[in-house]
């Protein structure tokens, strides 16, 4: 599929294992960088979908002064959403507690915003996938954060992990975008601009 002489060098700009993994998965040449700390505050009034795609555009205008004309950068940026409240990652171990406790017995929204990146343009989309969880019991939430330590993940939970296969009921939409990375909604806006 990507034997073809490719337009650009792309380039992930995130230190996420699952994405660096989801994005290999698409059989496409591309290189890992990362900027270190680059600030993901945002504007208090933005809702939903806004806060990853900012964060995601954000994170892109980090990298300007490393693209070339030849750069293709990909960035992303995942929230967990319940009850008009946004869940990012957790800042301590009580709070990945409190984050778990509130996902028990609901159902919540995972939305990712991507930005792609050239020199030329910028596309950006976003993916909201459902994620119905059983009730938790305490000793569950307590042995999960304990030994997986999900202190990098948006919502204190991956779902790949133990916590999934044993709380997740139900997944509506892109598994891969709980993931971090909705891959085959970006494999087709590749498609149309890589070759």
């Amino acid at each position: 599929m990507w034997n073809h002489q490719l337009k650009y060098d792309i380039v992930l700009g995130s230190n996420s294992p699952r994405r660096k993994e989801l994005l290999a998965g698409l059989d496409i040449p591309f290189e890992v960088k990362t900027m270190p700390n680059v600030d993901e505050t945002y504007p208090p009034a933005l809702q939903k979908e806004a806060i990853p795609i900012y964060l995601s555009v954000k994170k892109a205008n980090a990298y300007s002064r490393l693209m070339t004309d030849r750069t293709l950068l990909i960035t992303a940026d995942t929230i967990v959403w319940l009850e008009d409240r946004v869940f990012n990652k957790p800042a301590d171990e009580a709070d990945a507690i409190q984050m778990l406790r509130a996902l028990s017995g609901k159902t919540h929204e995972v939305i990712t915003g991507v930005a792609v990146t050239t020199k030329e343009k910028q596309l950006t989309f976003h993916s909201v996938s459902k994620v119905t969880f059983a009730v938790l019991e305490e000793e569950e939430i307590h042995y999960y954060i304990s030994k997986y330590k999900p202190y990098d993940k948006a919502g204190a939970y991956g779902v790949q992990e133990w916590i999934g296969y044993v709380g997740v009921e139900q997944l509506e939409g892109s598994f891969y975008n709980v993931m971090g990375l909705p891959v085959r909604m970006l494999y087709s806006y590749l498609k149309q601009i890589i070759f």
